[in-house]
Parts: C-alpha cells; structure tokens; sequence
C-alpha cells in the first residue's frame, strides 16, 4: 500500500485551484466524525501522478487533518483486493473505485450505500438509485491510428470499414474481461446491430486476426504509436491529446456508436473509517474535486464541470453517439460477451 503522501509540493498549485473553485460545503456532522477517524483508505484505478495525487492534495487541503492513504491497481486487483480482506475480516479499504470493481465487490456482499449531497449534480444514468455506486468519471472508448502509418483519408470511418482487407493483421484490442476491453465491443455490436447481424459481423472482423493483448488500453495505445498496430481498438479517447501534446503521432475516431463506460466509486462495507470514507466520496463527486478531475484531463461525471478537451464529450463541438454500459447492462450481459471473445477472436 502506498500510505499517505505529502501534499507540500502540490499546495501552491492546489491552493490556486480550490481558490477558483466554486464553493461546497459538506455536512458539518460529517466533517466532523471523519476527523476523528482521522484518515481514508482509498483503493483506486486512477494513474497516481496524473489524477490521484491531485485529488489527494486538494482534499487534504480542504479538510485538514484527514490523511489520504491510496493503493493503485487495476479494476480486477482492486477488486480482489477489498473481497479478500473482507473474507479474511480484516478491512483496510475504505473507498473503491474503477470500470470492473464495483460488479465483483457487490456480488461478494462488500459495498455499502451511501447517497452524498453532490451527487444530486449527477445524471440519473451516472448514479445508482440506492446509492450503492456513483461515476466518479467518464469514459468513451472508440479506435484509434497512427497518423504516420494511416492517413486521416484511409482510417477506417465506421465498424464495416474495420473489415476492409487491407487492415488485416493491423489493429490491436486489450481482452481483459471488462467492458472497456474487447468484451465491451462485442457488447457494443450486439447493442447497436442486433443479435444476428452483430454475431455476423463479429465472425467476419475476426477473420482480420485482431491481436489480442492481456494489458491495459493505455498499453495497447502506446503499441499503436511506436507502430507495432497501426491501429488500435476500444482505447480510452481522452488518451489520445495526453500523448498528442507529447508529440504522438496518434488520432481517435469517432466510430459511433462509441462505447460509454464509468469509473464507479463506492464506499466499503463495514470500513474502517466510514465517514472519511464517505466524505472522500462527497469531495470527488463535489465540484471542486470534479474540477481536479477535469484539470488531470480525465473526463468528469459533473457536466457543471468545464473540462480542457471538450470535443471528447458526446455533447462536444463535434456530438457523437454512444452506448453507456450501465452496470445492470455489464452484469447481465458480461459473462456471454467474454464467451464470445473467448468463442471466435482467441
């Protein structure tokens, strides 16, 4: 576990930031029963350096006295993580976040509900009605392509264009069993083109020999900017002007519908520090801590937030469509879009 970080090298920054923040306020009650546990126990998805330690900084500068301790892992890590100390009866975590914990979590009976006041910003698709899961983020997965290897002309427009044979043995998908991995465009093709029609075209598009890849979006990214596959299925879309302004040579696409997925924040049953737990909730779904979020070029689940990449936004300059997978919709339907992962692209 990484324990509680120092926040004195991002004070100016931070300072800076909450100060044009709009304002929020949490329960006194509850500000107050979290500093007397003192600190919050925070297993995250998040990349440390670019969005959790910001986050961290600016909580902590809100709300003296409560130390932030933090783990990062992936969904599946994270989500072992909390079941295992639960069996074991030894919590540690308080707070959970990720695209393919909260399932998991859940069905081992170790979320608890909890409704915070700033999830009333929140559309209704974005949070549970029992309070049991919020999004703390936004995802939008589609392809993308290196620019030096295909012209902004010839890059494949739609899902019909990926079975054009030119692009066999070209395009590179993570298959984590997740929604936002090559299960998640299965989804996506039975949701917008029917069963029959999408189990036609997905039995074609494997005869393109997709290169399958046990590792993140972010991985299979950066294989398609050093160029090893041209191109690059179901990536992350705010991804791409992260490495564009380091100079990439990589651009997403807008091959609707795009798949919508969430990173979904829940609090810990039986937690050790609930209320820090629940307050380090308020603060991320707030609009200040939704604001650090945007400012970390990740895209907020608060639309009263501004965020730096507007045109990654289905409501953007140039609007697409997409598919959001809701967690009702992931946990009926996971379990057989990974057998067909597994079935005819493995």
């Amino acid at each position: 576990m990484k324990f509680a970080i120092n926040a004195a090298w991002l004070a100016g920054a931070v300072g800076l930031a909450l100060w044009s923040l709009p304002a929020y306020a949490a329960n006194d009650q509850l500000i107050a029963a979290a500093k007397a546990e003192g600190k919050v126990v925070w297993y995250t998805t998040m990349i440390v350096d670019q969005a959790v330690r910001p986050i961290v900084a600016a909580f902590e500068a809100a709300y003296p006295g409560i130390k932030v301790e933090f783990a990062r892992g992936n969904s599946g890590d994270t989500a072992l993580k909390v079941i295992n100390e639960g069996q074991a009866g030894n919590r540690l975590g308080d707070v959970f976040d990720g695209t393919g914990t909260y399932a998991s979590v859940k069905a081992a009976g170790m979320v608890a509900p909890y409704v915070p006041d700033s999830a009333a910003n929140l559309a209704a698709e974005f949070k549970d009605p029992d309070g049991y899961w919020h999004a703390a983020n936004i995802y939008y997965l589609t392809a993308a392509y290196n620019t030096d290897l295909v012209s902004a002309e010839d890059a494949p427009k739609t899902y019909e264009d990926l079975l054009d044979p030119k692009w066999k043995g070209q395009m590179a998908w993570a298959v984590t069993p997740e929604p936002t991995g090559a299960a998640g465009f299965v989804g996506n093709v039975l949701m917008s083109m029917g069963e029959e029609k999408g189990m036609a075209y997905l039995k074609k598009l494997a005869g393109q020999k997709i290169t399958n890849m046990s590792s993140s979006q972010r991985t299979v990214l950066d294989r398609t900017i050093l160029g090893e596959s041209p191109i690059a299925l179901m990536i992350f879309n705010h991804h791409v002007p992260i490495s564009k302004e380091k100079g990439a040579p990589v651009e997403w696409m807008r091959m609707e519908p795009l798949v919508s997925s969430a990173s979904l924040i829940g609090l810990v049953k039986n937690a050790p520090h609930p209320n820090a737990g629940k307050l380090l909730i308020d603060f991320i779904l707030s609009n200040p801590g939704q604001q650090v979020i945007a400012n970390a070029s990740y895209l907020p689940s608060n639309p009263n937030v501004n965020v730096q990449y507007p045109e990654l936004l289905p409501t953007g300059p140039k609007p697409f469509k997409a598919n959001f997978m809701s967690p009702d919709v992931v946990e009926k339907n996971l379990a057989e879009w990974i057998d067909i992962v597994n079935t005819i692209f493995m």
